[in-house]
Parts: C-alpha cells; structure tokens; sequence
C-alpha cells in the first residue's frame, strides 16, 4: 500500500508497510497519484515514454522490496497471555473545575463523588506487579477527575511503588495529569521530584479556556492555573511533561491558543480536538472540520517557522520519528487498552482504560476481588475482545494507509460515539490523517534542513 500526498511544495510517497518515505518529483507524484487512486495514468499531461519511464523505475523498486511492501504477518495479541504493565489510578472521582467538555461527567465517572483509598490503591499496584511478567519498567499514571484532590493517597501511593521497586527489582514511572488549580509549592517540589511526567491541562488563551475550563461557581480558572503551571515548568528544568489542550467547535482557530501557550513560555505542547456527539454545540463535525483541516496547516506553517528561527516546539502531534517507529505490534494494538494497560476507579474496579470507567458493559473485575488462591479476576473474555481489535481486524483500518500511526484510533471513542470499540470515528480519522501527512513531512523537511 502506498499514499501519496504534498506538504508544503514537495511531493512525498508514503510506502505504508515499510514506512519508508520517498520525495518524488511532480510527474512522478502524479503518476504514483494516479495508480493509487485506480485512475487511468495515460490521462495525465505527460508524454507516454516519460510515464513508461517513471512506471519502471516504480516497478524496479517494488522488486527491490523498496515500494509498496506487503502486509507483513499479523502479529498476535493473546489477552489473557499479555502482561500488564500500565495502569491508570483514577484516585479522585471529584473535580475542583466543571468543564463544560469533560468525558468524566466533571470527575464523577457516573457513579458520584469520591476518593480512591489507599489500601484500594494498594491492592492496585500490586496486582500490577503481579500481572506484570517479566515486563521491568512499568507506568502509572495518577488521574481523577483532579488527583490533587487526594494528595495524601497520591504520596501513600508513591512512597508504596518505591517499595515494590526494591523488593521486586522493577522500575515503575509515575505521571500525574492535573488541571493545575490546587497547585502550590510543596506540590510543585513533590511532583518535581517524584513524577516520571506531568501533564498540566491548559487551553490555550485566556478567552478559550475560560470558557470551557470553569470553577464551580463559574468562573474562569485561567488566571489562577497559569502562575502555578508556569512555576512547576521551570522548576521542573528538562523533566518531561506537556501542556495539554482541547480545541472544540468554537476554537478552531486554535493556533492561537498554540500561540498563546508558547508565549507564556510552554514548549511542549499537545492541543487535540474535542470527541462529542455531533449534536453537542462544541462538536466537531462533518459541518466544520474542513475548517479545522485548514487550521493545522496554518499551525504546521507557524511552527515550521518558530523552528527555522532556533525557537523549539514540540507540538506533539507533528512529530513522528521516520527512522526509529515502534514495533509492529505496538503499532497495530496502540495503546493497549484492555490487554496491556488498565484503569482502576475509586472503589477498585477495573476497566480497560479511564474512559471505559463506569461502563457496566467493561467492568473487568475489581482489585479487591480475588479467588481461592487469593489472585485478582479479571474478566478475559473483555480483555481477549481487546486483544483481536487491532489494525488488521478493524476493516476500515486494515485498508487504511495511516493505520500504523494511530493504531486504530480510539476504543473508548469509537464505542462512544459509534457504540463499538471496532468502528473508528470518521471525524477523528480525518482529523489524524491531516496531522500525519504534516508530521511526516516535517520529519523530511528537518532532514533536509540539516544536511
């Protein structure tokens, strides 16, 4: 399978099984063009030889194994084999903001207000350590609703991971994602200290997250957000961690807020579009996402001159690494939901990620739960549904030439919005398709800047 596309003047071929990428000159792109798209070659404004010229030179890099490379074998994914090595805490089903877009029902998950305790939170990790395998560096990500709301259960929650680490011999990277607003000093040092990541979520300008991102009793919480997320970057130095946006219906202009962002001194940025039904106000939809394709290309112009300039950015959904991709099953199961990774809610339930928390259809067990061998159980009828969607099962991914760099999109969106985990969102795939084809040819575009 092959996708030919251009990025801004140059002419670029995609060899979507091997993901190497080829620039091409403007005959050879269209003949290329044509043959993907099944349309007669000897249409185009081109002398016959010239095609026969540039159809050989195709033919020749086919047999050398160079140009539409075949489907290599589906790699297995065996869910009640895999190990765990991610999880998401939610430790706190209650929210200090009331986002107007919040897939959480503003942190209450559909099931009321509530804090994860400790010994929950125990039973937790240890049946990641348990279910982990031979896996030696795992990943936990603290998550709410607002998980500084339960602040002491997050230390408990640490100081606990540090001890299976010792006793165990295995690493695990903690990550926090906070709304920011209950930030102050001893939690900035304690996170700064403690936390493998942090992601912090702001929307952008004032205006747009004021309107989306709003305290309890209605007001905005921009004023009172950025001071302390400002702080905790710098001291945080070169840790890792990221600013996280959502652009809705009513921000598409949101290279603005990209703008914004990078202005109040944030370089690590990742601004995504809102998932809503198309009924929602704030929804984006087959209506205006025209408009929004328009915009990442104005946002891709914006950084590629911030970066000519010496200025860095990272705007997370423009970077791909050609030369150093992940592994063909990482790249056909994603994120792992259900199989390698999952959530687990206040009151120990378990669910194949946080946004599947709350659906009964989901619940794969509970932590404190366990058989006559005192082993938690885990429903792997679910986990084994997870396991077999993935790109190669999904009809509209396996023939899909981006499949290799959204894994088949979302499971909890699709099931969301579509009412299957299998049926990707044809708004959301639209979306990732315009920000592939520009993270690949900004990749190209370095490259060559630095010959």
């Amino acid at each position: 399978m092959i996708h030919a596309f251009e990025y801004r003047g140059a002419y670029l071929v995609l060899d979507v099984e091997s993901g190497a990428v080829h620039e091409v000159d403007k005959p050879s792109y269209d003949v290329i063009s044509a043959v993907e798209q099944g349309n007669a070659v000897n249409a185009l404004p081109y002398s016959d030889s010239l095609i026969d010229e540039i159809l050989a030179e195709i033919e020749e890099l086919r047999s050398a194994g160079m140009f539409d490379t075949p489907t290599p074998k589906v790699p297995s994914h065996n869910g009640a084999d895999s190990p765990i090595k991610s999880m998401c805490l939610n430790v706190a089903h209650d929210c200090n903001l009331r986002c107007s877009y919040c897939f959480a029902e503003t942190g209450e998950f559909h099931g009321g207000r509530m804090l994860m305790p400790f010994e929950t939170a125990k039973a937790a990790l240890d049946l990641l350590a348990e279910r982990s395998g031979s896996r030696h560096n795992l990943e936990v990500d603290l998550f709410g609703g607002e998980p500084l709301m339960n602040f002491d259960v997050v230390k408990q929650i640490v100081e606990y991971g540090r001890e299976i680490e010792r006793r165990s011999g295995k690493h695990i990277n903690f990550t926090i994602t906070t709304n920011g607003l209950a930030l102050d000093d001893e939690k900035i040092d304690y996170i700064n200290r403690e936390m493998f990541n942090v992601v912090l979520s702001i929307d952008g300008r004032k205006q747009t997250h004021d309107s989306m991102r709003i305290t309890p009793n209605g007001k905005g919480s921009y004023d009172i957000i950025v001071p302390k997320a400002q702080k905790l970057v710098e001291r945080r130095g070169e840790g890792e961690h990221y600013i996280r946006g959502t652009f809705t219906a009513n921000s598409l202009d949101f290279t603005e807020d990209v703008r914004a962002l990078i202005e109040l001194g944030f370089t690590q940025i990742s601004v995504e579009p809102v998932v809503l039904p198309a009924d929602d106000p704030n929804a984006v939809t087959y209506d205006n996402i025209g408009r929004a394709i328009a915009e990442y290309d104005r946002l891709a112009d914006f950084i590629t001159v911030k970066r000519r300039k010496g200025e860095f950015v990272n705007f997370f959904h423009f970077y791909v690494d050609l030369d150093h991709s992940p592994c063909l099953a990482k790249r056909t199961l994603g994120c792992g939901a259900g199989v390698e990774y999952v959530a687990v809610a206040p009151n120990g339930d378990i669910y194949p990620c946080h946004q599947f928390v709350g659906n009964p259809k989901f619940l794969l067990g509970n932590v404190n739960k366990k058989d006559e061998l005192g082993n938690v159980m885990l429903n792997e009828d679910i986990r084994e549904r997870f396991a077999k969607c993935n790109v190669f099962t999904k009809p509209k991914c396996a023939s899909c030439w981006a499949k290799y760099y959204c894994s088949g999109g979302c499971a909890a969106n699709a099931e969301k919005l579509n009412g299957s985990i299998a049926e990707p969102v044809d708004v959301s795939c639209r979306l990732l398709k315009k920000r592939t084809e520009i993270a690949i040819g900004m990749a190209v575009e370095r490259e060559k800047d630095n010959q």
